[in-house]
């Protein structure tokens, strides 16, 4: 297997009722991929995952976003779940993590219900995103645009709708994580 994120570094922003597999999958692909990846969320110790509504398992947390750096990271990852966004755009700190990576033009991705936080953040203003069906008018309403695709990449910012869209949301995140930073104006490439 390829090694394409060898010395990058990315950051899991994450909390209580995150959908576990939208957390591990991609954990476990960057990793498989050479990258380095904290675990961040809103407070120290261990976050609980979910599998869909009923408990999963715990995750120790790396960093608390209070602290954390964007010029730590090289990529930011932001799984699902209902709880886990809904909690995350209530965060000052893990808005304001955001807003910040997302000003840095380094690659975001984000599944399911997670570009809530996107929303709260307002970094969708301008681009064509997917995600879980039920976001479709929030996006709209923070000036996105909605489509219905099993990944979707719009400058650096990949997206997909559920956890059956994992392979591809993989696969495209660490694309865009090796790519790192995008300029403004670079098209956007490619949705299946």
């Amino acid at each position: 297997m390829a090694k394409e994120l060898v010395g990058k570094r990315i950051a899991i922003l994450a909390t209580d009722g995150v959908e576990q597999v939208e957390l591990t999958e991609p954990r476990d692909a960057l990793q498989a991929a050479g990258a380095e990846v904290d675990l961040v969320s809103i407070r120290p110790g261990e976050i609980q995952g979910m599998n869909h509504i009923d408990k999963g398992d715990r995750f120790p947390v790396d960093e608390v976003v209070a602290e954390a750096d964007v010029s730590d990271y090289d990529g930011l990852l932001l799984p699902g779940g209902v709880v886990n966004p809904d909690a995350l755009r209530l965060n000052e700190d893990a808005v304001r993590f955001v807003k910040e990576f997302a000003a840095s033009g380094k690659p975001i991705a984000a599944i399911c219900h997670a570009p809530w936080t996107l929303v709260e953040a307002d970094v969708v203003r301008g681009k064509t995103l997917t995600s879980w069906p039920s976001l479709k008018t929030d996006i709209e309403n923070a000036g996105g645009r909605w489509i219905d695709a099993e990944v979707h990449v719009d400058q650096g910012l990949v997206t997909s709708r559920k956890p059956a869209d994992l392979p591809a949301f993989c696969a495209k995140a660490i694309e865009e994580f090796a790519e790192g930073r995008h300029e403004p104006g670079r098209a956007a490439a490619g949705s299946r």
